[in-house]
């Protein structure tokens, strides 16, 4: 008897567990999906969003991404050399974050270049928009 209620037990676990994941994946924006497809047909593989935490804290010449966005992406930004305002990061906190795939190619490739002084791979492209995507 035991037995049979740790089976039970551990496929409601499993089974939890994929809603959550299916639920998250759900949850991403039709461009956030459309652009991590474009970027593994060009050769991505899974994408991390630990990597893409990793990327977006990693410091190039005195620059990073959080220079401009800040540590707290739900608040806005301000640009290091401009000084200009930048609405916030996460899409938690701004709906317009992540939902136009175009805006987001321009905008990788361009803070990319100003950060990392050359583009970014579609990989790398790929675990800072999953991770993103999930602040």
């Amino acid at each position: 008897m035991k037995l049979r209620n740790i089976h039970i037990t551990t496929f409601l676990l499993i089974l939890t567990s994929a809603t959550i994941t299916a639920s998250a994946n759900a949850a991403e924006s039709p461009a956030v999906s459309e652009r991590l497809s474009a970027w593994q047909v060009a050769g991505a593989s899974s994408f991390s969003s630990e990597h893409g935490q990793a990327l977006w804290q990693s410091t190039q010449d005195g620059r990073s991404c959080g220079s401009c966005h800040g540590k707290d992406l739900t608040q806005p930004g301000k640009h290091q050399r401009t000084g200009k305002s930048i609405a916030p990061m996460a899409p938690s906190a701004n709906p317009k974050r992540l939902s136009n795939a175009a805006f987001m190619e321009k905008w990788l490739k361009r803070n990319c270049q100003w950060t990392f002084q050359r583009e970014c791979t579609p990989q790398e492209k790929g675990d800072l928009i999953r991770w993103l995507s999930q602040q």
